[in-house]
């Protein structure tokens, strides 16, 4: 790793993340924190907090999305795949219930309008199974018309269509295109049974949100579910794992994620095509508002985009950014991005599920404030 005075950043702030990222194990509820800073291509810390170390790697949940869309960037920039195409020109079947309109691009920026596909065991673990979920599979609302996330049935339909128009299987496409050429060796979408004795095993931890914090965030008493969604420790099962979901099943250290980040930003390899990629990454196509937080979803393909405006903290990478700082979260804390103005790209990553989603999003927030602000201009 280099040295914080070669790559401009600042000791002191970068020991307020680190204290930071330390109060939240040594307060709990987390059983371990990673997280990793980079800058200019080089990885300039990588440290691990709690029951892990360096070598641990991470279920990363939707962080994967990015990974999985820069396969589409790729094979945008090849000519094989064209965003405002309809899928069904590309898998037929899908076109059943009326869907035969929903574009590769509305597939990446969640206005597809089937949020809630189901595809689970044992349809999921075979192509032609996938398939018949997805020919069934019905509206929810009109695509296009609103922006709704799609936590993993959009990102099925892109693993097909790495399939269909690469003729590889998706979760190899990945390898040998994206995640090899720009040198990664921990990231990974689709673990072998007996490679996953380095991952975490994902725990739930901590307790709901009492009613006072409630009142103070939202003007009122709102009471929070009791019970956690304990379909996320799925993802603790060998065959999952093994499966590769590409809507969230990928696993990583965070500084092979902090690594990725570096490669987009700066198209190591010329493995995108210039213009496809600056388009991808830095072009708001949604500005929709995101019924979770209210705000402009400012979504391009498979990326959230910072922004400028006052709703840039409700976008997950702090407001210590710049604008074209682009990058996703996943659920439980994590976060991953990239700021093609600072030359900065950070990820934190845990183990731990909390119950109380104020203190995740607070944690995350505050992590990303503190990497923001390690730039030394």
């Amino acid at each position: 790793m280099s040295t914080n005075d070669e790559l401009s950043l600042s000791s002191a702030a970068i020991e307020k993340l680190r204290g930071r990222l330390q109060h939240a194990i040594d307060k709990g509820p987390l059983p371990s924190l990673q997280f990793a800073l980079a800058k200019d291509g080089e990885l300039v810390l990588h440290e691990t907090l709690g029951s892990a170390d360096n070598s641990t790697r991470y279920s990363i949940f939707s962080c994967t999305k990015p990974v999985v869309a820069s396969a589409i960037w790729r094979l945008m920039g090849e000519r094989l795949m064209l965003i405002d195409q309809p899928v069904a020109d590309y898998i037929p079947v899908f076109a059943e219930n009326g869907k035969q309109h929903i574009t590769v691009e509305q597939l990446l920026c969640h206005t597809a309008g089937f949020p809630r596909a189901p595809l689970s065991a044992p349809a999921w673990s075979t192509r032609a199974g996938r398939l018949n979920a997805m020919r069934d599979w019905r509206l929810n609302w009109e695509p296009g018309s609103r922006m709704e996330y799609h936590p993993l049935s959009a990102h099925w339909v892109l693993a097909e269509l790495i399939e269909c128009v690469s003729g590889v299987d998706y979760r190899h496409y990945l390898q040998a295109n994206i995640i090899a050429p720009l040198g990664l060796k921990q990231l990974r979408l689709g673990v072998p049974k007996a490679e996953q004795a380095d991952i975490a095993t994902l725990q739930h931890v901590g307790e709901p949100p009492a009613s006072e914090q409630m009142r103070e965030l939202f003007g009122a008493a709102i009471a929070w579910p009791n019970s956690v969604d304990h379909s996320l420790l799925m993802f603790n099962e060998p065959a999952v794992r093994e499966l590769g979901v590409p809507g969230g099943g990928a696993v990583s250290t965070a500084a092979d994620m902090a690594l990725f980040y570096q490669g987009v930003m700066r198209n190591s390899g010329e493995l995108w095509q210039p213009e496809v990629l600056a388009d991808a990454v830095g072009r708001v196509r949604v500005d929709f508002p995101d019924p979770m937080t209210g705000a402009p979803a400012n979504r391009g393909l498979g990326v959230v985009i910072a922004g400028s405006d006052h709703y840039l903290p409700y976008r997950g990478m702090g407001n210590r950014v710049s604008a074209s700082t682009f990058g996703h979260q996943g659920v439980g804390g994590q976060v991953a991005w990239g700021d093609p103005v600072s030359g900065i790209s950070f990820c934190l990553l845990t183990n731990g599920l909390d119950a109380n989603p104020l203190r995740s999003a607070q944690l995350c927030a505050a992590a990303s404030n503190r990497a923001g602000a390690c730039w030394l201009p």
